[in-house]
């Protein structure tokens, strides 16, 4: 057997598609070559294989070598090829048998000794494989997936998975030489159910009851909030806190932040079902929050799938950095393009982003020591554009805590008590829409989000006073629709309406 072929996935994006890996021995001088647009790492893969292949006994071909990966155009990166390239030589020298090969799809990086080392994408390459996205088509079974066993956990969270883990070359070559079932790889059982996810407490968080309040109801119906507050009122740590108070992931969220984040190889098992929680520096660039590269990968605002990203010192940021979020906030997803390839990614997160009143920080302190002029205090905040600041649902005064609050003796409400509520409301809003407030449509909110006669008075007073854009109008009735969920209210009162209308009014209108 001179030829012999296996099966692999690339990593476009989110998505994973199947490559061909086609090794031919020929006759003529020694040599050794990687055809089917492969990126260095790929090309690398030759000193990684053939010295792998030696350390581990193996006789190396002494034969014109061709590594096919198909299809061509599609670009191939880092070492995951590095496994199916070196059975794919054994197979072809008859060193293993080549008849079960069709049966898996393969990936690991080599290291010089044998070893398997951990990939990053093994989650995405599952899911893609076990779908039926592949050549097979829908219907048929999915192949088995051998793998690095440090990426086990990780592929074993696509239900009814078939994962084969391998610590080593050996191993692998075993599985298919060995007549012994128990010399053979086993099938990987997926680890148990992690624990309930810890996180910082609300209860450490003295005073601000209504920032809390607020929080709260960002919680119950996915809404995006700025704090504005002098520094060291509890800005951070009420941020740090806040997804502790979430709703609980599901499995569907669960495996689609899993799966964004394994692309980067930043997830682990013990994070499983563990709201992601992202706070990049303010001197980050425009490609670190949304992504990109020369191979696209996930930003902040994509590693904070189904989590909360937080923004402190918001105006701090550059004006074209904080712009990329505009869409994002709407679309939640964001699509990379660059000129020789395009990349689509989720960006379903929650925004909380914190800033300090002025450039001193104490504008409206007790103190009274801010010297700040209304012309310094307007530049500063007009770092924040009007269109992404009407983007956000709430914004939130933090102001300074007294003496004698802040040297109260005793904790407050926990997060527990809190997200019980939060959820109560949840479940509301998924048996009436089946989604948060925060995702509904202008016809759905037109439906759901009509208020009494009074709260319509209300909301038409606030309309014309404040010269609300119509997206300012839509958010304030979809937060004041949260509110009256958490009150339990089928109907959204005067009330809600005045509640959600004051958490609006933080910063100057624009």
């Amino acid at each position: 057997m001179t030829l012999a072929v296996l099966k692999s996935r690339a990593l476009a994006g989110m998505h994973a598609p199947e490559v061909t890996v086609e090794v031919h021995l020929a006759n003529g001088l020694p040599s050794f070559t990687i055809v089917g647009l492969p990126e260095t790492e790929v090309k690398e893969s030759k000193d990684r294989v053939r010295a792998a292949l030696q350390n581990a006994r193996f006789d190396f071909p002494a034969q014109r070598i061709t590594v096919n990966l198909a299809p061509a155009d599609l670009p191939k990166e880092s070492g995951r090829f590095d496994l199916p390239i070196a059975l794919g030589i054994l197979a072809a020298s008859g060193q293993i048998p080549g008849d079960q090969l069709d049966q898996y799809e393969f990936a690991g990086e080599l290291s010089l000794s044998g070893e398997l080392r951990p990939i990053r994408g093994a989650l995405a390459m599952t899911f893609a494989m076990h779908d039926g996205s592949g050549e097979r088509g829908r219907d048929h079974k999915p192949r088995g997936f051998i793998l690095p066993r440090a990426n086990a956990d990780e592929a074993a969270l696509v239900r009814d998975a078939s994962i084969y883990p391998a610590e080593s070359l050996l191993q692998v070559c075993a599985h298919f030489g060995a007549s012994d079932p128990e010399a053979r790889l086993q099938r990987h059982r997926p680890a148990a159910a992690a624990v309930r996810p810890q996180y910082p407490d609300f209860a450490e968080v003295k005073g601000q009851q209504q920032a809390k309040r607020a929080l709260e109801v960002a919680a119950a119906g996915n809404h995006s909030v700025l704090l504005i507050g002098p520094p060291g009122t509890g800005k951070t740590m009420l941020a740090a806190r806040f997804p502790g108070i979430l709703p609980p992931m599901t499995d569907q969220e669960a495996l689609e932040s899993a799966a964004v984040q394994s692309l980067t190889s930043g997830f682990s098992i013990a994070r499983w079902k563990q709201r992601p929680y992202r706070a990049p520096h303010h001197t980050a660039s425009g490609v670190a929050l949304v992504g990109g590269g020369g191979t696209p990968r996930p930003g902040e605002i994509s590693l904070a799938h189904r989590g909360v990203l937080f923004l402190d010192e918001l105006p701090e940021f550059d004006r074209k950095v904080l712009e990329v979020l505009r869409e994002p906030l709407e679309s939640g997803q964001i699509t990379i393009s660059r000129a020789a390839r395009q990349a689509d990614f989720p960006a379903r997160f929650q925004l909380i982003a914190a800033m300090n009143p002025c450039p001193c920080g104490y504008l409206g302190h007790v103190s009274g020591k801010c010297r700040c002029t209304p012309d310094h205090v307007a530049r500063y905040q007009d770092r924040i554009s009007g269109p992404l600041l009407d983007r956000i649902d709430m914004q939130i005064q933090v102001g300074a805590l007294a003496q004698d609050e802040l040297m109260k003796q005793g904790e407050g409400e926990p997060s527990s008590a809190v997200a019980t509520r939060v959820e109560r409301a949840f479940a509301l809003q998924l048996g009436r829409q089946d989604k948060a407030n925060n995702l509904l449509s202008t016809t759905e909110i037109d439906q759901h989000c009509k208020p009494d006669a009074a709260g319509e008075q209300l909301l038409r007073s606030a309309m014309t006073r404040l010269n609300w854009s119509a997206r300012a109008y839509h958010r304030v009735l979809k937060v004041a629709r949260t509110i009256a969920d958490l009150a339990g209210a089928a109907t959204i009162g005067a009330t809600h309406i005045a509640e959600a209308i004051q958490y609006r009014r933080a910063l100057r209108e624009r």
